[in-house]
């Protein structure tokens, strides 16, 4: 497999150029911008599509067809056996597709597909003859998962190439929301389409052609988005090119985790989904509403929390999140034991009784809540994927974090079934799934302490001081760069990581790394120990052999040039050499290594201030003397 360099201009959209994030006030104006608003309508419709058409097939086969070798117990299993089976056959082709070619250009083969299967599943709906109508909606089935298999390397592909980094959390966030808000439209709208009196079937079979019409339409207006890789040469063997893109992706290791989170995070909703049914009838004592009002309230938690981290995030990809939501997820499913636990035995209720007794005001409350943190969890690291996955096989990476999903969520069903078996109530269930959720976080975040650091970081500049950041478009989006800052506590370098998007490298005093948690924390980022020369000269020249190979590594690397924490006098103290020594290391390493001014202003007092960070304007390594350095700092505290 060869993999080209690619240049920056080959990873922008070619109708469309992309505007600042500042001149939008809110995710929701991407709705407004040809490069996000056509993509945004089709992925929509595709989603609302297949739920539309599995929902009401599994219907008809429940209620309305009598089929003795697909009993209605099985009909939902095979149905979504069938549906998830070509994600595991072919989402490694589909993301070598994807990387090869243009994505637009699939993305319209793909809504061409769509249409197709839906005039082949119409013939099906309308079909007298059971023995004509099961097997053709079965094979379209699995036809549906195979357009879904083939569209979800590109979905995920094209957002990194149309928005911005400060855009790609909103991007994400309002994809997740419309995702699921297509499921529960798609699902409610086939559960009452086939149930329309004498002619159910044929209403569902026009509904899900003229989506994958409207579909291929609004795709039509979707720009440009260039391959990343068109000299690929395509590995058709399935089991080698998955086997091939996980390998591919565990050589990150913070994508690869990401990955595993992700899939983690479908494991746990799955339990949840698939439990409604029988946990409305058998615990709750609803009916069909009661099923349909949980796939509500869970939808719109989902939505609601997937919309909420860009706020949360200050429009950066902002991982910090992640530890957050799974704390949630835990807390949350846990408690919905305990709100299940003690209902009092009744007859089957509407969604209208159910909801006028209090008792299940906590349920359902509990139920919007794991999933808000659900996507709270896991919009970050789906833009993380994103951005930290290399350009010309980040279509590979996502179908392979496809397959891993897909494997998650059958091994959800299979031991959501033995758990069954095993006589546990469905409480106990979800009461297990919560302790586990909380275990498998625990073992991530430990692998990939950066989670945990961004979240000690968005608790601090979030719940502690009011933080404000001015200027953060002056951090370098990619590449090296020496980030340098006024000294003023022992939480600067945590301040720092809570205005950057990229993972930062402190240089500090050793002295700092031995207060306690604190020192844990940044010896968990990574900070790298320094002495004075004078004292330590070996650690000196380490520290040094350090911040060069985080330069060398493309990282972003801050000093903090006064050499310590000053007096509270408010006085800047003079900047220290050092800096000089580091940039001129990095241009012996044929490094141009731009140097970012900071100032920390207002941090000192009581807790709960109004600190704000003011990053200047980048310097060029020959005019960045200490004392010029110093000055432009200077400049900034007064700004």
């Amino acid at each position: 497999m060869r993999i080209d360099p690619v240049t920056p201009d080959v990873l922008k959209p070619a109708l469309e150029p992309r505007p600042l994030a500042s001149e939008h006030p809110n995710q929701f104006a991407l709705l407004r911008q040809r490069r996000f608003a056509p993509f945004f309508w089709t992925q929509f419709s595709g989603a609302a599509n297949d739920n539309l058409f599995k929902f009401a097939f599994t219907v008809m086969v429940t209620y309305q067809l009598s089929i003795g070798w697909l009993p209605p117990a099985l009909a939902g299993l095979v149905i979504g056996a069938l549906f998830i089976l070509p994600f595991l056959l072919f989402s490694a082709t589909s993301g070598q597709l994807t990387d090869k070619f243009e994505k637009t250009r699939i993305i319209r083969i793909v809504k061409n597909l769509e249409i197709g299967i839906m005039a082949i599943a119409a013939v099906g709906f309308v079909s007298d003859d059971v023995n004509v109508q099961v097997p053709v909606l079965l094979a379209c089935t699995f036809l549906m998962g195979l357009h879904s298999t083939l569209f979800g390397p590109v979905k995920f592909a094209y957002l990194p190439q149309a928005l911005t980094e400060r855009e790609l959390t909103g991007g994400n966030g309002m994809v997740e929301m419309g995702t699921f808000v297509a499921i529960l439209l798609g699902n409610l709208a086939g559960g009452l389409l086939v149930a329309v009196p004498g002619a159910g079937p044929k209403v569902v079979a026009a509904a899900c052609v003229a989506l994958a019409l409207a579909g291929r339409l609004v795709a039509q207006f979707i720009p440009a988005a260039p391959a990343t890789d068109p000299g690929l040469k395509i590995n058709w063997n399935p089991v080698l090119e998955t086997w091939r893109n996980l390998r591919l992706a565990h050589g990150n290791s913070v994508v690869f985790r990401s990955m595993l989170g992700i899939s983690w995070m479908w494991f746990f909703g799955a339990v949840f989904l698939s439990q409604f049914p029988s946990f409305a009838k058998e615990v709750l004592h609803g009916d069909e509403q009661v099923a349909s009002l949980l796939l509500v309230v869970f939808s719109i938690g989902i939505a609601t929390g997937s919309l909420l981290c860009e706020v949360l995030s200050r429009r950066h990809v902002e991982i910090g999140l992640v530890p957050l939501g799974a704390i949630g997820m835990s807390v949350f499913a846990i408690d919905l034991y305990f709100a299940a636990r003690g209902l009092p035995a009744s007859s089957l209720m509407g969604a209208s009784r159910f909801i006028g007794q209090p008792a299940h005001w906590r349920v359902m409350a509990d139920l919007a809540l794991l999933s808000l943190f659900a996507g709270l969890y896991s919009v970050p690291m789906y833009a993380l994927i994103q951005l930290r996955s290399q350009p010309t096989h980040r279509a590979r990476i996502i179908a392979a974090n496809n397959i891993l999903n897909a494997l998650f969520m059958i091994v959800s069903a299979i031991l959501a079934g033995a758990l069954l078996k095993a006589n546990f109530s469905i409480p106990q269930i979800f009461l297990f799934t919560g302790l586990a959720n909380a275990a498998v976080a625990f073992y991530i975040f430990l692998r990939v302490p950066e989670y945990l650091l961004r979240f000690a970081a968005l608790l601090l500049s979030r719940c502690i001081y009011r933080f404000r950041v001015m200027g953060d478009e002056h951090i370098a989006a990619k590449g090296p760069a020496v980030l340098i800052c006024n000294h003023v506590s022992f939480i600067d370098p945590l301040l720092l990581m809570a205005a950057s998007p990229r993972p930062i490298y402190c240089l500090l005093d050793q002295r700092i790394l031995k207060v306690p948690v604190l020192g844990g924390l940044l010896r968990l980022a990574q900070a790298i120990p320094v002495a004075p020369r004078a004292e330590d000269p070996a650690a000196y020249e380490a520290a040094l052999e350090a911040a060069a190979q985080v330069l060398r590594n493309g990282d972003l690397l801050a000093i903090f040039p006064e050499g310590g924490i000053p007096p509270r006098d408010g006085q800047l103290q003079p900047f220290k050499g050092g800096i000089m020594k580091i940039l001129d290391n990095a241009r012996r390493d044929g490094l141009q290594v731009p140097v970012v001014p900071m100032a920390l202003t207002n941090l000192w007092g009581s807790l709960f201030s109004r600190v704000c960070l003011t990053v200047g304007a980048p310097l060029a390594a020959a005019d960045a003397a200490p004392d010029v350095l110093r000055a432009r700092v200077a400049a900034l505290l007064k700004a």
